[in-house]
């Protein structure tokens, strides 16, 4: 069985903790990913950032006033809440990632079995794992299109 250092992406992208949630999604985009792992200046991993992190905390502190249920602005929003909109956009720009940051992160460690992995994800419902190394820092990511190009590797 394969194990996380032959199938995890490395070197892992990252964003620091003291990075704004406008370099992160700046981060998300330019790479097409859903969520990245955060370190702090020593590299040691201290929490993951996702796209439905910053969607939540959008709505936490009504960037966007008027939504339908898809969680995007209404059609019918009224032309007045555009300027709310744009300050509510400022300040989640400048927004630091650890006040938004998921601290709980399940890790593996590189000899992790791709089984083992694959089970943690489908457990607890997550879309990626950091790999970190015995002193806690980041040294890989498992995703589950990792896991998926595993699966046709076999």
């Amino acid at each position: 069985m394969q194990t996380a250092k032959e199938i995890m992406s490395s070197p892992p992208v990252s964003i620091h903790k003291d990075k704004t949630l406008k370099d992160t999604t700046e981060l998300l985009a330019k790479h097409r990913f859903s969520g990245v792992p955060v370190v702090d200046s020593e590299e040691k991993l201290v929490g993951i950032i996702s796209d439905a992190d910053i969607l939540r905390y959008s709505q936490k502190i009504n960037v966007v006033p008027k939504v339908n249920l898809s969680g995007w602005i209404s059609p019918y929003a009224n032309v007045s809440d555009l300027a709310s909109i744009q300050k509510g956009i400022e300040t989640l720009h400048q927004t630091r990632v650890s006040e938004v940051m998921t601290r709980k992160v399940y890790t593996v460690n590189e000899e992790a079995e791709a089984a083992d992995i694959a089970r943690l994800m489908n457990r607890r419902n997550i879309n990626r794992i950091p790999v970190v190394n015995s002193e806690k820092k980041l040294v890989g990511i498992v995703t589950r299109a990792d896991m998926v190009q595993c699966m046709a590797n076999l």
